[in-house]
Order: C-alpha cells, then sequence, then structure tokens
C-alpha cells in the first residue's frame, strides 16, 4: 500500500491485523540502502500474534524518490505518518542503523501509543564524522552492483549471506534515489540529536552486532547505551551491521522477548 506523507507515497509492507487486545503492532525502519525487504526474515521469525508494519524510507524502495527532503525530522515524520493513517492505538518502534537514527528522534518525540524501541544496530545521535578519504568511499558505496558487493564484503556482513539475500540487498543499494543514497553521507548521518534522546521516556534495547565494523559493540555503548536512559544492550555473537539479514532468527527473538518483557512490567504495575 502506499500512504501519503506530506505528498510523498510511501510504501508500506503490511501484516497480521489489530485483534483489539494489548499486543502491539511494531514498525520497523530500515538501513541506509536497504528497504521493507530488509525486514522479512525477521517478520517470518516472529510469532504471528503481532501485526507487522514495515515502510520503505522515501528514495528507497517503492517508496517516492523526491529530490530533497532526507533530514533526519523528514524520515522522522513520514514514519509518524504511517502510524497515523493506520491507526495504530499501541507500538514498539525498531528502527536499523540508519532507520535506528530516525527511531531515535521519533521516539524522542513521545509519539501517542509509543510503548518500546528496539535499536538494531543502530546510527549514533551523535554526528557521524568520518576522514575525507572514508566519507568519499561511502559516497560511492552503491554506485555499482561491484561496489555494493564490496560494502558487503568489507563492511557490512561478517557472515556471509546466502545469494538470495546478497542480490537483494545488491538491488535495493542500486534502486536508491541518488539524493537518498547521497544525502545520508552528507548531512543527515551529521544531525546531532544528542539532547533530544536523553527525552526518551519508554522502555529501549539495543541489539549489537558482536563483529560490526559500521556502529561496534563499544560505540554503542558510549554513545547510544549511555544517552538513553534506562536502556539495556544484548550482543549477538558473531554477527556483523547487517543483523537483520546475517541472524534473522535471533534478531525476532530479542524482538519478542522484548515485547513479552513490556507486557510482564506492565501487568506488575
Amino acid at each position: 500500500m502506499k500512504i501519503d506523507s506530506n505528498g510523498v507515497r510511501i510504501h508500506v509492507r503490511e501484516l497480521g491485523f489489530d485483534d483489539g487486545g494489548d499486543t502491539p503492532a511494531i514498525v520497523f525502519l530500515h538501513y541506509w540502502g536497504g528497504s521493507s525487504r530488509t525486514w522479512h526474515d525477521v517478520i517470518a521469525a516472529l510469532p504471528n500474534v503481532y501485526r507487522t508494519v514495515a515502510p520503505d524510507h522515501r528514495g528507497w524502495g517503492d517508496s517516492d524518490k523526491p529530490a530533497a527532503g532526507y533530514a533526519l525530522a523528514d524520515l522522522a515524520d513520514d514514519a509518524q505518518r504511517v502510524i497515523e493513517a493506520l491507526a495504530l492505538r499501541r507500538f514498539v518502534l525498531v528502527g536499523h542503523s540508519m532507520g535506528g537514527k530516525v527511531a531515535q528522534l521519533l521516539a524522542a518525540h513521545r509519539p501517542q501509543g509509543l510503548a518500546g524501541l528496539v535499536l538494531v544496530a543502530p546510527s549514533p545521535p551523535v554526528p557521524l564524522q568520518l576522514p575525507a578519504e572514508a566519507l568519499a568511499q561511502m559516497e560511492s558505496a552503491y554506485a555499482s552492483p561491484a561496489s555494493v558487493e564490496a560494502s558487503i564484503d568489507g563492511m557490512l556482513c561478517a557472515k556471509s549471506l546466502s545469494p538470495a539475500h546478497r542480490r537483494q540487498v545488491i538491488e535495493d543499494s542500486l534502486r536508491g534515489a541518488p539524493e537518498a543514497k547521497a544525502a545520508w553521507p552528507r548531512s543527515t548521518s551529521r544531525e546531532d540529536i544528542t539532547r533530544e534522546v536523553a527525552s526518551i521516556d519508554v522502555p529501549t534495547t539495543i541489539i549489537a552486532g558482536e563483529l560490526d565494523r559500521v556502529d561496534s559493540v563499544a560505540v554503542l555503548q558510549r554513545e547510544v547505551l549511555g544517552r538513553i536512559p534506562h536502556a539495556v544492550m544484548h550482543v549477538l555473537p558473531g554477527v556483523g551491521h547487517l543483523s537483520p539479514l546475517e541472524a534473522p532468527v535471533e534478531v525476532a527473538e530479542r524482538i519478542h522477548d522484548f515485547v513479552q518483557h513490556l507486557a510482564r512490567v506492565e501487568h506488575d504495575a
């Protein structure tokens, strides 16, 4: 389906339905270079009691590709409009990498119905600082099939992807709008939302990859865990940055455990 967000049509993959009970919906935000397809195996590994919502960020997947509007606030507003359009009464927000930084900003706004936050290998709220050479490499990472493959092998993954997942990463990366590809390394990743994340007031869990070469466990401990009140961290052994594709069952288990924990806390309150 497509949902309008200030004139930009956001493509959304939705499964399940609101059963009218206390089980929250789960909203998934993907990484820079990915799409809603990134979450397919994670969603498939979850118990089928959840309503799941996975949008394509603007500029990626099957969403519109405007010439501008790729700031964190734009991406967070898109997600908020999807949540409102689908009338999600109660939901858990899950964000991976770039989607994790978007999720942090949205959670800091304390949207109505937000029950919890799951950050999967999230980009930290601090500005990304890269040497000029590394920045140039990042800007050209999704320029060709060969450059995407080099990124997969040299930076994104610690485990070998299946041939199907490898093709998917290449396809999704190449399909991105030029403006969306350029915006993250040049500007969006450099936004500073450290003041905002201190306002997050829902239970938060961080899922880190032990062998993540993009945002290491140490960086996430210092820059994310240390800034979000009451956050906790789980480390997945032997996993790199693309944990939703490298270890989807393990990611799904951590998400499900988190939602079950929310239910127990609320029951005991």
